[in-house]
């Protein structure tokens, strides 16, 4: 009796030891969002899980408005990373608020602040043995009268490259991928993956609502599965933690 209660405590031990976190930290294009079952508004890490097997789980710390700056500076990455441990990721998407020159708390200087606070959340990832992956922001549905995509993010995706470039960083290029997306859906059909509704048409909404930043579930599962798709390239370990199936 006492050998078989030792041999389940080994095999807890170790199934428990092979859990690998995934954490995701970003803005709100990630984020996870309040009453999913209603709420038409999804971040794309809010559906993430269901591409994992059980030993992958994903914890996503994005939240809606934040910069590098102020995801720092409210303690955010330091609840992150006192938790990292060996094997663990960390997906980091940020740029849509660092670009807020009209707030200090949030603003970052794409080539000197926003660079090192790149450099901080990957050096000290590294330093848990936690395995970091840049991502550029994803793109903004903005097509001007030529029915031709008009790019938002100034020098932040720019900056991601290079960070990741310069410190070999995996990398997912999200700004490429998503523009991509949004051109094959074009100006009129890629309404379906934010948020544009007339009022009364949907009752999360009582007023019209037209967002070209934020996904809908679609945008939100196209995204997760461009990541996913990325991941498969790339030959990642985590790849082998995808379930069966995925495409």
């Amino acid at each position: 009796m006492k050998k078989y209660i030792i041999l389940t405590l080994l095999i807890t031990t170790v199934s428990f030891a092979q859990k690998t976190t995934l954490y995701c930290i970003g803005d709100s294009t990630m984020a996870n969002k309040k009453d999913p079952e209603k709420n038409p508004e999804h971040g794309w890490a809010q559906v993430l899980q269901p591409f994992f097997k059980e030993n992958i789980t994903v914890i996503n710390k994005a939240l809606n408005g934040r910069s590098t700056r102020s995801f720092i500076n409210e303690k955010r990455w330091d609840s992150v990373y006192n938790k990292l441990k060996k094997g663990d990721y960390v997906f980091i998407e940020f740029g849509h608020n660092d670009q807020k020159i009209e707030d200090s708390a949030r603003y970052t200087n794409p080539h000197t602040a926003y660079r090192y606070n790149l450099i901080k959340f990957v050096k000290e990832s590294r330093d848990k043995g936690a395995i970091p992956i840049l991502l550029t922001s994803i793109s903004r549905r903005n097509f001007n009268e030529k029915g031709v995509l008009v790019p938002t993010h100034d020098d932040y995706p720019l900056e991601t490259r290079l960070v990741a470039q310069e410190y070999n960083v995996p990398f997912i290029d999200l700004e490429y991928y998503t523009e991509l997306l949004e051109q094959s859906y074009g100006p009129e059909k890629s309404k379906q993956l934010h948020l544009h509704f007339k009022a009364g048409e949907n009752a999360f909404y009582d007023k019209d609502k037209a967002d070209d930043t934020h996904l809908s579930l679609l945008g939100a599962n196209k995204i997760a599965e461009i990541v996913i798709n990325q991941i498969k390239l790339s030959n990642d370990p985590l790849l082998k933690n995808l379930k069966n199936g995925i495409k």
